[in-house]
């Protein structure tokens, strides 16, 4: 009977006549169950099992019911076996409600009948069958009905979904086929309502509310639901039809009962047809069979057979499974004799075949066709793609911000890898993760593996410490991930142990298991929330071999014997203990998967009909395989066959060999069955042979008895180890199912891939192309054809990355990485492409769909007329644009603006055809006037052409890839009218040209990218050319036949149409001057025609859209004109504006102005060239005229306002030549560019952000404010290689800015943005000189590899925000600083004190410097400066004023000591000090004294200076008189301010005093070195002598600015940035804070460059180890001075240049965006100072700090309204407050800088940085407060910011104002004394002029005086009320 039913179940598989098809036969159902009843009596469990109201007609359905109170019957497990074994593939299991919910409670299940099922379900699926699951079945339970009678339907339907989620809950793991009811009529009588229709609708309703439930939330993958209906229910009518047509939508397959009547076939297929017309196109399973009076069906069981699957197929049914029951009935008895047979003689059973052997001989007969044979079919739905990487091959960062070194790190500096190579930046992924989430979306997997650094995490391997930033690093990855629509799938361990591990014996030590449980404890905890997949270890079998066994990798230990198998002994159990942890601690909240991955090649025989070889590959299969996965996945130990064959080598040897640990029972039961999914990595197969002379030496080899071979047929890879062999995956997957899986755990393939060489094509990677193809088919095979439960394919690697012992010699990646490139660039190769594509298909369909067939819907404005506009007036009304933003400072211009654009924003990329695509003349393409221009020598830069171009014709999916990597919601292109019509006509049309956009189009469409359709950028068809081109009206109706075919052919999918693109260009540059092809120079008639026939060209296209496609395809169109801001050069001057407004009107609304507004040209264009064409004596204008009819033709023709905008120019009216006649000098202007707006590759290309803002608003005003989309904009750059490209951000980061504005703060309505360009492409007459892409094309490789550069993932940063927001950590931060906190304001005596030979004061080096020529601006001296010297009682009422508790000041040396020396102490110069004092103690106000700000007596700089180390000495002696004349009062001192601008710019460079600059690479260290020795000096005498007596502070002040990497993702910069702050900061504060020495970045730059320079020793001097101990310590706080931040990056110096700046080898830039101060070195950056000062406290053990100066400058007119210096201040002391309250730094007090405008050392008094204005041009040098310093003494009278959330603050209440002069004028007042012209004042300075000139003085003094007072209180409500507002 088995063969009988063996052949039935052939038969219904394999009946090709039947029209079944593939993919039928390999999911084929064969179901069998509930169990026979003569079984059921046989195992006697009939009265145990059933309920008493169960007994009866219900018995014999009933019977699978065999659960008692202890387990399940013994005997099943074997007859589930039996089944299997004869063809069954599915068995029924019918659930009794009444059993498991006897009170009708999921709450209150029966739970011994609940374990009862479970291991019910366990035993069927352990057999290898998959039950299908009945949930009820007949009547329906007592209690239920109860509680569901006299209630809605829905009461019985709540019930029965309560039941079904409990089943699907607790038993879906099992299970992943469930019908809800069957036995219908039974059920339907049994609900407890009359009406029948209401009994089906309560059965129905709860049937659909069950399937809803179970697919939202339970379906696995591939899971599916149903109901049994029977062809014969006796159902009325009306209740059939009811369900036939309710149940339609829920149901995943129809499972149906049949009863075939052998003598009555004609019903039977009457009712068959009929319920086939009802259930049409849905799978059908036969659930139940039963043949009546068929006679005996032992005898001829295919006639009936035959006859059922004739009659379902040929009504082309799809069927999927049959129940094969009634085959199987009568031979129970015959299988439970066996099984007593068994019971009774186990020894008689022969061996049961291992799985190795089923498989091998399930494939050994295979033909090479038939194995080799290519599977066209997809994967389940749900299957799961993805890609990986490990951190040690990709991270880098190897010892960056407190990461522990791993082994790897250790073996890679030991020299232990190819070519010295080491991991330590690898592909700078720690710095990279949007780079690589970038490859990601490209790639668009559903998983991404990727493995966590421990000691990253815990650098010591135990969480005692914990790193922070590592974990953040993890935290972004994964957000990031998420983010993307990709789940993270995380290895705890990839190979890199932590060192610190390593040094107690690492794997070998058990105390490493706790550690490990640690570990994932903290990982779980802190990721598991977001990450469902944990994988604990990767590939432990190469830990333990190559680790352990061999040696190749680290720890490098070479024990194959011991240590091999100690290491996996150890590893399984803390394998185990972390699945545990998992299970017990977090499964429930998290309800993720924990698993492993395990390597293995598939083991074929060498010699297939050895059996010794035979044998030898199943070993080799469970050495490599079986060692994990036997304890796991079987039994909890290792694999008979493993220990076995230990055993024997030992015996055989008489020692021990090998030496495997043993398992207690305990572990055993531990280690069973602790993964959730078996990960495979498999790269490749080994031919295995017996060894016959085995050797007693270990080897992995020799003790398994094995010998390892290749077919040398097998095509090799770049690595000795992998050879392409396919087929080896597919029957590796088979074994692992047959042998470890089952249907219970599914396998992810997680590691599958192979490598290249790191030379020959590194981008066009066939090969691996082949292996993929090839390796996925075969385990799509082994899922089809095999069923093997494969869940996930994970290809090797996302990129290159570092290999191990190999380096960066192997490349597996799907994305290059260049190794050589400080970017590390990332670029997709052909693999990345291929792989892509498969995971689009999901495998390998038969037929991919070529076109698009569900129709589109975009985000797109549905077109509403625009309104009709009158024409423009002359200026137009937008001139207020200029009067609103002309005006604007710097600072309200530049001010940086955060904020988000609206939700349908559109962002995009564009690009048009000749300048991308190439394929000149490819597949019939016609030739354009640009293939012909380009083809002529000389036309085009280095005679390039876009013959090629990027090759884009080529590359549909390539581009696709980078737009979906993007992130991108349009895409703008163009379509070549010769590639679609050869010759411009319709009368030619190119199906290949077609084909190719119909592809580009269905691929954006398919990722949800609109196509904005350009339908004419530039490149005409010659052939059109040839008959006038532009010039001939005919191209009007030639050019709509064009754009008709676009619509129709294209227009169902494209929605956003352009018609022309930039018709300026076209007109003037291609028609006028001639630059561009067809190259006509007509400047003064020509563009005129061509503009004319293309604004009547445009409006026929529209027309034709809005006549004939506009209704079914609801689209928009437009045209894009090219335009840039016009500012006028004086924008008070009314004729610049009226140029300004001309100069748009003739670029931009000689098109728009038509369009938009009235259908004709602008006045203003209209009225310059006719009246010129008049002056040029000719009869008409040369402007076209266009009728009445033409206008009303035109007007309104665009639903949207494009343009293109790139620069600004300066625009000023200018009276321009008649002849030549010219479309140039008709516009009557000239425009020039300012100097100081950055340049690019483009001349007058210059950068001009704010530009676009007033654009935007100019269009706004002078049409109407319709939808706008910028649909090109970007900046071209001239170089080669620009993936860090800097200045490509800058430009986007600010003009997207401006746009921001233009929406957020002006109410523009713009719609969208496109970045230009895409890629790299052909800049017309540039060729590829200049680079607009963002993706780098490389156009000397033939494949045009393409890289995305720095910007496209900033841009793609920026797309995912929606636009540009504001870090959290520069969000504003309410509070208060700590009590008792200092504010001061400093200054310095050389600045401020003038009486420079006042009093016997000597000369300074300042004195010196600034009497030289040319090296102070404007010759400026301090020889009278701020006149301080006399001033301190104004100078003390400035301090009180401003609230200060300390105020900061230096005192000059040379006016103490005159000669630097103590031989003469001028008391006149130390009395004004004690003056000052004196004063400022009256004052409550604190001195802080700098004893040294730079003016050193010049009698010491004649001896040397600071070169001379007798200085410290005379510093020392200096220091000591004032502590003994000045210290009983001074309780602060600062020893030296700023040494590293003494040492650089004083002795370094020279651009200070002294001004030596012939020494730049020793001298500023020997200055270095002096002066730390001088401030050690001073410190340990205060110390010694003065400290207890007096109780003061002593330190000294350095000055930094922070610096912060160029390339924040680029590992170099990082270092660069480091080397910055070392060179910078560290120089000084290394030495005193640290260790008494200079710190080793600098030592060792400064040595090692030196000896390259052939000297002997380093240029840094060296200190003794005694001054290391006397300098190291020396302070009581740190000062700092901090002004800004610079970005900074690697510069490579020639070895023979010897500086400072050379040894640091590092350049800086800053970025656009930050706003400027009068001085070009500083700009607003106030994120940089909390960096700083955290910096400091981590790099110097939290030292009290107190800022010493901080402040910004200005330059110019005067302004007392100094917002931007508010601005500064708030934001920077808010920073510090910041450092204080969220960073812990100890902070202690904050100066600014400075008290007053002074002497700005080089700069003189150009640059002023006051919170008072000082009148220099007053010899009374009276002061003036600015706003700023109101602002300032508000925050001190704070101490802080108070919450405006609660409410006004008493410490806001302002005080009457003191100041240092009876009234302080208003700003208007001022400007007198500053001799400057403002209009508003002039009568004032008249009335002063005649006061000093005539004896009517004292009149107009009174007049004066009057007015004055008036203006005075106007100024201080005024000022009061602004105040009040910041």
């Amino acid at each position: 009977m088995e063969l009988v039913c063996k052949t039935v179940v052939f038969f219904l598989l394999v009946s090709p006549s039947l029209g079944i098809d593939q993919e039928f036969a390999q999911n084929f159902i064969a179901i069998a169950g509930p169990l026979p009843s003569k079984l059921v009596n046989r195992l006697r469990l009939q009265d145990q099992v059933l309920l008493k109201e169960d007994q009866g007609p219900a018995v014999a359905e009933a019977h699978d019911y065999l659960c008692q109170q202890d387990l399940v019957a013994p005997e099943l497990p074997q007859y589930f076996s039996h089944l299997r074994e004869i063809g069954v593939t599915h068995y029924k299991i019918i659930l009794l409600w009444a059993r498991l919910l006897p009170k009708a409670d999921a709450k209150k299940p029966d739970e011994a009948q609940v374990q009862c099922y479970q291991e019910l379900l366990e035993t069927v699926v352990a057999a290898d069958l998959r039950p299908v699951v009945v949930l009820h079945h007949q009547r329906v339970p007592s209690t239920v009905a109860i509680q569901a009678r006299g209630r809605k339907a829905n009461a019985f339907a709540d019930l029965f979904v309560e039941y079904a989620e409990f089943s699907f809950r607790v038993f879906g793991g099992l299970v992943d086929v469930w019908l809800t009811f069957s036995d219908l009529p039974e059920v339907l009588k049994s609900l407890p309502y009359d009406d029948s229709q209401y009994r089906a609708q309560a059965l129905a309703t709860a049937h659909e509310r069950a399937y809803t439930v179970y697919h939202e939330k339970y379906s696995l993958a591939g899971g599916k639901l149903s109901i049994a209906l029977g062809m014969g229910d006796v159902l009325d009518s009306a209740s059939s039809e009811f369900l036939s047509v309710s149940l339609q939508e829920s149901v995943d397959f129809l499972s149906l009962s049949l009863q075939y009547h052998c003598r009555n076939e004609t019903d039977f297929y009457k009712k068959l047809n009929e319920f086939q017309n009802v259930w049409k196109d849905i799978e059908i399973l036969v659930f139940s069979l039963k043949f009546l009076d068929c006679g005996s069906m032992e005898e001829n069981p295919f006639i009936p057979v035959a006859a059922i699957v004739t009659a379902i197929n040929k009504e082309e049914t799809r069927t999927i499974g049959y129940d094969v029951n009634e085959f199987l009935d009568f031979s129970s008895s015959h299988f439970l004799s066996k099984t007593n047979t068994l019971q009774e003689y186990p020894d008689a059973v022969l061996a049961p075949r291992s799985s190795y052997q089923t498989v091998w001989e399930m494939f050994s007969k295979q033909s090479e066709l038939e194995r080799d044979s290519f599977l066209e079919d997809v994967f389940p739905s749900g299957f799961l793609w993805g890609t990986s990487t490990g951190a040690l091959n990709i991270e880098g960062a190897w010892a960056e911000d407190g990461k522990g070194e791993s082994i790897w790190d250790q073996f890679g500096h030991a020299g232990h890898v190819y070519k010295n190579q080491t991991a330590d930046v690898a592909c700078d992924s720690y710095y990279k993760t949007s780079y690589d989430i970038y490859l990601l979306r490209g790639l668009h997997p559903q998983l991404y593996k990727f493995s966590v650094s421990w000691p990253r995490i815990f650098p010591a391997g135990t969480n005692k410490t914990i790193s922070s930033k590592g974990v953040d690093y993890y935290n972004q990855l994964i957000n990031q991930l998420l983010d993307s629509n990709i789940e993270p799938m995380v290895t705890l361990f990839h190979w890199d142990l932590p060192q610190a591990l390593q040094v107690l014996g690492g794997w070998q030590n058990d105390s490493i298991i706790d550690a490990f449980v640690n570990y994932a404890d903290f990982c779980f905890a802190t990721f598991g929330d977001r990450v469902k997949f944990w994988i604990t270890f990767h590939e432990p079998w190469v830990i333990s071999y190559a680790g352990y066994g061999t040696g190749e990798h680290p720890p490098g230990i070479t024990d194959p014997g011991v240590a091999s198998y100690k290491v996996a002994h150890t590893i399984l159990k803390a394998h185990a203990k972390v699945w545990h942890l998992y299970n017990n601690k977090y499964r429930s909240q998290q309800l993720g998967k924990v698993g492993l991955v395990l390597n293995s090649d598939w083991a074929e025989p060498k010699t297939p009909t050895n059996s010794e070889d035979v044998r030898a590959s199943e070993r080799y299969l469970q050495f490599m395989l079986g060692w994990f996965a036997h304890p796991i996945f079987v039994n909890g130990d290792y694999p008979d066959i493993l220990k076995a064959q230990i055993q024997e080598v030992n015996q055989q040897c008489s020692a021990t060999i090998a030496q495997l640990p043993l398992f207690t029972e305990e572990e055993k039961s531990w280690v069973k069955g602790t993964a959730d999914f078996f990960g495979l990595s498999h790269y490749t197969s080994r031919l295995v042979s017996a060894v016959t002379n085995g050797t007693c030496t270990p080897s992995y080899e020799s003790i398994g008895n094995f010998s390892l071979h290749v077919d040398p047929s097998w095509p090799q890879t770049a690595s000795s180890w992998i050879h392409v062999v396919p087929w080896g995956l597919r029957r590796l997957l088979k074994f692992v199912s047959q042998e470890y899986t089952g249907t219970k755990i599914p396998i992810y393939i997680a590691g599958n891939g192979m490598p290249t060489e790191d030379s020959g094509d590194l981008i066009n990677d066939t090969l691996r192309v082949d292996y993929f193809r090839q390796y996925i088919n075969e385990a799509l095979k082994a899922v089809k054809l095999d069923t093997v439960d494969v869940r996930s394919y994970i290809a090797r690697s996302l990129v290159d990355g570092f290999e191990g012992p190999v380096g960066y010699s192997l490349k597996f990646g799907l994305h290059h990485v260049n190794f050589e490139d400080s970017n590390r660039p990332r670029t997709p190769k052909a693999s990345a492409y291929f792989y892509s594509s498969v995971i689009e298909n999901n495998g390998f369909p038969s037929k991919v769909l070529d076109r698009f067939s569900t129709p589109v819907v975009f985000d797109l404005p549905m077109p509403s007329k625009l309104p009709n506009l009158p024409a423009s007036e002359v200026p137009s009304k937008a001139k207020i644009v200029w009067q609103k933003f002309s005006s604007q400072t710097d600072f309200e211009r530049d001010m940086y603006f955060y904020g988000t654009f609206p939700e349908d924003f559109s962002w995009g990329v564009s690009s048009s055809a000749y300048q991308v695509e190439g394929g000149w003349d490819a597949d019939g393409k016609g030739p354009s006037i640009w293939d012909n221009f380009t083809h002529v020598p000389g036309n085009i830069k280095n005679n390039d052409t876009g013959d090629i171009a990027c090759d884009s014709y080529n590359k549909v999916e390539e581009d696709i890839y980078l737009l979906r990597a993007l992130g991108v919601r349009n895409y703008r292109f163009s379509l070549s009218w010769s590639r679609i019509f050869p010759t411009g006509r319709n009368n030619s049309i190119n199906s290949h040209g077609v084909d190719y956009y119909n592809r580009l189009i269905d691929g954006l469409v398919a990722n949800n990218i609109t196509p904005i359709v350009t339908l004419y950028h530039w490149d005409l068809p010659q052939a059109l050319q040839d008959i006038g081109g532009w010039e001939s009206s005919a191209l009007i109706d030639l050019f709509d036949s064009y754009a008709d075919f676009c619509f129709q052919t294209f227009g169902d999918r494209v929605k956003f149409w352009i018609t022309f693109n930039e018709p300026q260009v076209i007109a003037w540059i291609g028609y006028g001057v001639g630059a561009l092809p067809p190259n006509v120079n007509d400047p003064g008639s020509a563009p005129y025609r061509v503009a004319h026939i293309l604004l009547k060209a445009h409006a026929k296209v529209y027309h034709t859209y809005d006549d004939k496609y506009r209704a079914t395809q609801g689209g928009i169109i437009a045209l894009c004109p090219h335009v840039e801001w016009a500012e006028p050069k004086t924008p008070s001057n009314p004729r610049d504006i009226e140029a300004a407004d001309r100069y748009m009107q003739f670029l931009m609304g000689w098109f728009t102005h038509p369009i938009f507004k009235n259908g004709d040209y602008p006045e203003v264009m209209k009225w310059k060239v006719g009246n010129r064409s008049e002056l040029q004596n000719l009869p008409s204008s040369r402007l076209p005229v266009f009728t009445e009819e033409e206008r009303d033709y035109i007007r309104g023709t665009a639903d949207v306002f494009c343009f293109n905008t790139y620069s600004s120019k300066i625009v000023t009216h200018a009276t321009t030549r008649l002849k030549p006649f010219s479309y140039e000098y008709d516009q009557e202007v000239s425009t020039e560019v300012d100097s100081s707006w950055p340049s690019s590759a483009v001349n007058d290309h210059r950068a001009v952000a704010w530009g676009l803002r007033r654009l935007l608003n100019w269009i706004k005003e002078e049409y109407g404010n319709p939808p706008i989309y910028i649909i090109e904009n970007g900046v071209g750059i001239k170089t080669k290689s620009d993936v860090n490209d800097n200045t490509r951000i800058f430009y986007h980061k600010t003009y997207i800015d401006e746009a921001l504005k233009a929406y957020k703060l002006d109410g523009v309505n713009l719609r969208g943005y496109n970045a230009w360009s895409f890629m790299d492409n052909f800049e017309w007459l540039d060729g590829y000189d200049s680079r607009f892409g963002l993706h780098q094309v490389d156009f000397d490789n033939p494949n045009r590899p393409r890289t995305p550069k720095r910007s496209a993932v900033y841009y793609a940063e920026i797309i995912r925000n929606n636009g540009i927001l504001l870090p959290k950590e520069d969000e504003f931060l309410y509070g208060e600083f700590p009590k008792n906190f200092w504010w001061s304001v400093a200054t310095s005596a050389y600045q401020i004190e003038g009486g420079w030979r006042a009093d016997g004061r000597g000369l300074s080096i300042w004195d010196q410097f600034s009497h030289t020529p040319l090296k102070i601006s404007n010759d400026d001296t301090g020889d009278v400066a701020c006149d301080s010297y006399h001033k301190i009682e104004e100078d003390v009422e400035m301090l009180k004023s401003l609230k200060v508790s300390h105020y900061r000041f230096s005192i000059s040396w040379s006016r103490v000591l005159p000669d630097g020396t103590t031989r003469y102490i001028n008391e006149m110069g130390l009395n004004y000090y004690e003056r000052l004092i004196d004063a400022l103690l009256a004052a409550n106000i604190m001195p802080q004294v700098t004893l040294y700000h730079w003016d050193l007596p010049q009698a010491l700089q004649n001896l040397g200076g600071w070169e001379n180390d007798t200085i410290v000495q005379r510093f020392k002696e200096y220091a000591e008189l004032l502590f003994q004349r000045l210290g009983d009062k001074v309780k602060f001192w600062i020893t030296l301010n700023e040494p590293y601008n003494t040492a650089y710019c004083g002795y370094g460079v020279g651009t200070a005093a002294p001004g030596i600059s012939v020494r730049p690479g020793r001298a500023p260290y020997v200055v270095g070195h002096n002066l730390i020795k001088a401030h050690a000096e001073a410190w340990h005498l205060y110390n010694e002598t003065y400290r207890a007596k007096q109780g003061g502070l002593i330190s000294i002040t350095i000055n930094s600015d922070w610096a912060e990497p160029r390339n924040p993702y680029n590992q170099e910069d990082v270092d660069a940035a480091r080397r910055y702050l070392q060179f910078l900061l560290g120089w000084f504060a290394h030495p005193i804070f640290k260790n008494g020495d200079y710190n080793e970045v600098m030592k060792t730059r400064i040595r090692e460059r030196s000896l390259a320079q052939g000297l002997s020793q380093s240029r840094l001097p060296e200190f003794t180890e005694s001054e290391k101990q006397r300098i190291k310590g020396t302070y009581d706080y740190f000062g700092l001075n901090h002004y800004t931040t610079v970005l900074t990056y690697n510069m490579n110096y020639p070895a023979g240049v010897l500086s400072y700046d050379s040894d640091r080898g590092v350049a800086s830039v800053t970025d656009r965006s930050w706003l400027n101060s009068g001085s070009f070195w500083l700009k607003v950056t106030p994120f940089g100072f909390r960096k700083l000062l955290r910096w400091i406290k981590e790099e110097y053990n939290n030292p009290p700090i107190f800022v010493t100066e901080n402040g910004v400058s200005e330059r110019g007119a005067l302004d007392l309204n100094d917002t931007w210096r508010t601005h500064y201040y708030r934001n920077y002391i808010n920073e510090a407050l910041k450092a204080i309250v969220l960073d812990g730094v100890d902070l202690r007090g904050y100066t600014a800088w400075t008290l007053m405008d002074n002497f700005e050392w080089a700069v003189g008094f150009d640059e002023r940085f006051g919170f008072y204005h000082v009148n220099f041009s007053d010899p009374d040098l009276p002061r003036y407060p600015k706003a700023s310093a109101r602002y300032y003494s508000q925050i001190i009278n704070c101490n802080g910011f108070p919450d405006p959330a609660t409410g006004p603050h008493p410490c806001l209440e302002l005080e009457p104002e003191v100041t240092p002069t009876d009234t302080p004028p208003a700003p208007a007042d001022i400007v007198r004394f500053l001799g400057l012209d403002l209009t508003s004042q002039s009568a004032e300075i008249a009335l002063y002029v005649l006061f000093a000139l005539s004896a009517v003085g004292a009149l107009g003094l009174a007049l004066l005086a009057y007015k004055y007072g008036k203006l005075s209180k106007r100024s201080r409500k005024r000022s009061h009320m602004e105040l009040s507002k910041l």
